[in-house]
């Protein structure tokens, strides 16, 4: 008895269904219950149209992603490292994203950031291969990722001394 019950009811939820599909409340009037049919599953999914929520194709062109566009130009770059390390307080230029760093270097500089409260601006220097081999040039610096505060480049440390080829001269 339980299991007729159970079945009358998912047969009358399928056609529901089915009628809110095809047209609304309207259909629902035109269809009885009784004569309602019982559309497997499988059948159901294949009926309906398939719609991909997040399609490269037909979508507009405002939901691409988007970069700016940076100067191919090496003086034109070394402006706007300038303009970007002394407009911002604190300025980092990483390997990746501060949510998504792409280095451990890099990450450790924006964990130190993040625990002390700094609001910083980033720049991510994989996106832009001029842009990386210009902040080094600007800084007198061969690694990245490099910090600048208040206008100025943060101490770093220096690299240990290679060793010599002949340990005893």
């Amino acid at each position: 008895l339980r299991l007729r019950l159970r079945l009358r009811v998912r047969v009358r939820v399928m056609a529901f269904r089915l009628a809110m599909r095809r047209g609304g409340v309207a259909a629902l009037r035109r269809v009885p219950l009784a004569a309602a049919s019982v559309v497997p599953r499988a059948a159901a999914a294949a009926a309906a149209p398939q719609v991909r929520a997040f399609a490269d194709d037909g979508s507009h062109s405002d939901f691409a992603p988007q970069r700016k566009k940076v100067t191919e130009n090496v003086d034109d770059m070394m402006k706007l490292i300038e303009k970007q390390v002394t407009d911002n307080t604190v300025m980092l230029y990483m390997k990746g994203s501060p949510n998504q760093p792409q280095c451990g270097f890099s990450a450790q500089v924006c964990k130190i950031l993040s625990v002390q409260g700094a609001d910083f601006a980033s720049v991510n220097v994989l996106d832009y291969p001029l842009l990386r081999e210009c902040i080094k040039e600007y800084s007198s610096w061969p690694t990245i990722p490099q910090l600048y505060v208040k206008g100025s480049p943060t101490p770093r440390p220096r690299p240990a001394p290679k060793p010599s080829p002949n340990p005893n001269p």
